[in-house]
């Protein structure tokens, strides 16, 4: 199960994501352990990696890429996500189309 939370107050949903670098194609691979797996082709290093989930996050959410922000987790392949401006609906739409 996917644990969403929002803050009403400043707009933003948050959520957990699991980070695989070095796939073959960026893509969301469903829910493991609680966050979105996340594929992407970008390398860990160098923030690489980061910035490719930044892009590819925005992209799916048709928003900005300053609308996405990582609280935490930077050097660590599960991150927390905070993305403004999104419902949490979006976010679990992400799960339905990509299943």
């Amino acid at each position: 199960m996917l644990a969403i939370s929002t803050d009403p107050a400043r707009g933003t949903v948050s959520f957990a994501v699991r980070v695989q670098p070095r796939a073959s194609r960026d893509e969301i691979a469903g829910v493991i352990e609680g966050a979105i797996k996340i594929r992407l082709c970008a390398p860990a290093v160098e923030n690489r990696a980061n910035e490719a989930l930044i892009e590819f996050l925005a992209a799916v959410l048709k928003t900005s890429k300053s609308a996405v922000r990582i609280r935490s987790g930077e050097q660590s392949r599960v991150k927390r996500v905070e993305v403004f401006g999104v419902t949490r609906q979006q976010i679990a739409a992400l799960l339905q189309v990509e299943a």
